[in-house]
């Protein structure tokens, strides 16, 4: 299926052109704990001001339904045109979160615990996970299929999969699908408590990784089946069935979601020209995706993390993640540089040497496909491959 438009806000940036100048620059933003949520636990936040939520829909005010607005906002315009063509009973909605609106109700809890009252400003609807499903809905008007998917680091990736299917079935003519997740003190203790969570920056394929830095943001796209530059070509999916949290150590299931969706979009391996990486930075995370990476790929295709740069987005990363692709896709890069995978460039002995990008390194002549990983909780593994149709 085709990616009409895109709209993108994380710690890179507020709109297509900042994310992808910074993304390419190799901007190493230093992760800080996010002040509004009294936690002293590094982060990587949004720093733009975001837009307010309409006060007729005042009671899904959070600040991920803001952050979905500010991507929502950059192709308004396109989505308005889409209902105007194919009808609003016709547009689907799929959005992943694992958070939503979580903070809030940290928030509202924490004035009930010193006052007794829940405070005024405060509605569930601001932290149920199908809050921006319904915000979009009321905002947008969509009368067709609208639901949110949850998987945790792999939701917005599998939304993207679960779009394609709404459309190939003849159940939708177009879908905006996306993801956003905000910070919240839930998640970040929580991935403290899995010991998950880097207390300097995210480091991914290094020896010294010591884990990952939880990020924020948001990303849409406008997807239908008339044609465009950008597609959807391929999807694969597994379930390594082996831990509530832990990966399969010998990645094959990651390997099967990505040999899927290589069989998906009609490709073979040495076709992909960039992997955006699952790339965590946690020990056994990417002791996995190099050997199932190494095993299809080698150390010749061209790959990278992205969170060093954004953060581990949870929910929003699979959406975020295949923005970026796009992004380095499309004519916002007429050079068709890659981007650098910031780390130390001190290689583990114990994994497989990938293609992992430097600074230096560009791609002047083809840069036509792009897989995505997301590796989840629970196994849940998701590779999107994007490309030009």
């Amino acid at each position: 299926m085709y990616l009409q438009d895109l709209g993108i806000i994380c710690a890179l940036g507020a709109n297509k052109a900042d994310v992808l100048t910074a993304w390419l620059a190799g901007r190493r933003i230093q992760p800080a704990p996010a002040g509004w949520l009294a936690s002293d636990i590094p982060a990587f936040g949004v720093q733009t001001e975001l837009p307010s939520i309409p006060q007729n829909l005042h009671q899904y005010a959070c600040r991920n339904n803001r952050m979905l607005l500010a991507a929502l906002k950059q192709i308004e315009r396109s989505i308005a045109a889409a209902i105007a063509a194919y009808g609003s009973e016709r547009m689907g909605l799929v959005i992943g979160t694992s958070t939503s609106g979580i903070a809030e109700g940290e928030h509202a809890v924490n004035v009930l615990c010193k006052t007794g009252q829940m405070p005024s400003g405060y509605h569930y609807k601001q932290q149920e996970l199908g809050g921006a499903v319904e915000f979009l809905v009321r905002y947008l008007g969509i009368k067709g299929p609208a639901y949110t998917v949850s998987t945790t680091c792999s939701s917005s990736a599998n939304a993207l999969a679960s779009a394609r299917r709404l459309i190939r079935l003849g159940l939708c003519d177009a879908v905006l699908v996306g993801g956003a997740d905000s910070l919240c003190r839930t998640t970040l203790e929580g991935f403290a408590a899995l010991g998950a969570l880097s207390k300097t920056d995210c480091n991914p394929f290094s020896k010294n990784r010591n884990g990952t830095v939880l990020g924020e943001g948001a990303a849409l796209f406008l997807m239908t089946r008339e044609p465009a530059n950008l597609a959807l070509l391929g999807v694969g999916t597994s379930s390594d069935a082996y831990h509530i949290s832990a990966p399969r150590p010998d990645g094959s299931c990651a390997r099967a979601a990505m040999l899927a969706a290589l069989k998906d979009a009609d490709l073979a391996a040495g076709q992909v020209d960039y992997i955006n990486l699952h790339g965590t930075a946690t020990w056994q995370n990417d002791a996995m995706e190099s050997l199932a990476v190494g095993q299809l790929f080698g150390n010749i295709t061209a790959c990278g993390s992205s969170k060093p740069a954004t953060g581990h987005c949870l929910g929003a990363a699979g959406a975020i993640e295949a923005a970026l692709c796009c992004l380095i896709l499309s004519d916002l890069n007429p050079n068709r540089c890659l981007p650098p995978h910031l780390w130390d460039g001190e290689a583990d002995p114990e994994m497989p040497e990938l293609g992992l990008v430097s600074l230096e390194k560009t791609r002047p002549n083809s840069l036509q496909y792009c897989l995505s990983n997301s590796f989840s909780f629970g196994g849940n593994n998701v590779s999107l491959l994007i490309g030009h149709s």
